[in-house]
């Protein structure tokens, strides 16, 4: 889930300061009218002073911020105050949500040999918010369903139709088995309804070191890449059925609108899904036999990437607490002079499943 805030502020605050010159001109405009655009554009960047962006980013994640939590809520009051401090209209509205959050986690493979999985990051020495762990959420795929089954395991690549196409061609069924799927190829939504629709009955998603770790380049604290133990958080929500709250489709999720039953929800995932780090996944992957995967779905672990099925068998094991929480939406109204009765709406989200800030507040600095 995540609560909007006007973009205003993104765009304020966190504009590139420069751009390439760019020739020609823009598509649907004059020439004339180009020539004022781009110098519009110009004076927009040259706003964002990057002293105050990077205090911005260094506020607005200090603390976990996620839906729900203390400092997600004093974010939001805190850039209600910026707004306010700029001479803007703005307020705050509150909607109450279905926000899931892990009561318990288990990953184990028993076959062919024992091996737990750790789901969780550790503390980095030169991150002081790496320790924040009792605040922070820890690595779970919200909008999952409660599950717990054990069948053997077999690996689906992007976990996209394309690939189950494949699967097919080499004459593998994912029917009653556990599916692990890398990260990319399409939102990480898509990859247990897919599985579902196949007959999988649990999924597991790992960021694979090829797309996002050490083959692609440093990861974290020496560069920007996931380390061994990242895992990737977020919701796996069937989006495509439709958007936002699970409880309330089409409407406003406000404290009294009519709510669906947990059970009537269409969005939460038919099948238990969790993600895990590509230190977690080695030890499953490597366990796998059957045919040696296609060469594009081959990763960058020091293994030979097979499909399946087995020997490898796992367990897996969720159960949230599915709760109602209170997001914050900021609101800031600019009257148009031109146009007062046409409105264009633009917004970003302020909260994150950890402390991050990468997406609300996409800045360059130095």
């Amino acid at each position: 889930m995540k609560t909007p805030v006007v973009y205003l502020l993104c765009a304020l605050l966190a504009a590139p300061l420069a751009q390439p010159a760019e020739i020609g001109a823009l598509r649907g405009y004059s020439t004339d009218a180009t020539r004022d655009e781009r110098a519009w554009e110009a004076k927009f960047r040259a706003v964002p002073d990057p002293v105050n962006v990077r205090a911005y980013m260094q506020r607005l994640s200090a603390r976990p911020h996620h839906v729900g939590s203390p400092y997600d809520k004093d974010n939001a009051e805190w850039i209600l105050s910026k707004f306010k401090e700029w001479g803007l209209d703005a307020k705050i509205e509150t909607f109450d949500v279905l926000f899931p959050t892990p009561q318990e986690r288990a990953l184990e493979m028993l076959e062919p040999t024992h091996f737990t999985a750790k789901i969780e990051e550790p503390t980095v020495s030169n991150d002081p918010t790496s320790s924040q762990h009792s605040e922070q959420l820890p690595v779970y795929n919200a909008y999952s369903i409660d599950g717990e089954v054990t069948a053997p395991l077999i690996y689906v690549n992007y976990g996209i139709p394309d690939d189950y196409e494949q699967l097919d061609r080499l004459g593998i069924s994912v029917k009653g088995a556990i599916v692990i799927a890398r990260y990319g190829g399409s939102w990480r939504g898509i990859k247990p309804k897919v599985a579902a629709e196949h007959g999988a009955i649990g999924c597991l998603i790992y960021s694979d070191p090829r797309d996002d770790g050490y083959s692609a380049g440093d990861t974290f604290p020496e560069g920007p890449f996931r380390p061994k133990d990242g895992a990737q958080r977020g919701s796996v929500m069937d989006m495509p059925v439709y958007p936002g709250d699970p409880l309330t489709p089409g409407v406003g999720a406000t404290k009294n609108a009519k709510r669906l039953s947990l059970s009537e929800a269409a969005t939460l995932t038919k099948i238990p899904v969790m993600p895990i780090s590509y230190g977690d996944a080695e030890p499953l992957l490597a366990a796998l036999k059957g045919p040696v995967a296609p060469a594009l779905w081959r990763g960058g672990l020091p293994i030979t990437y097979h499909v399946g099925p087995g020997p490898a068998k796992v367990h897996l094991k969720l159960k949230f607490n599915f709760d109602i929480k209170t997001i914050y939406d900021v609101i800031v109204t600019i009257p148009g002079a031109a146009y007062p009765d046409e409105w264009i709406i633009r917004g970003n989200h302020h909260d994150a499943w950890v402390n991050g800030a990468e997406d609300p507040v996409p800045a360059r600095l130095p």
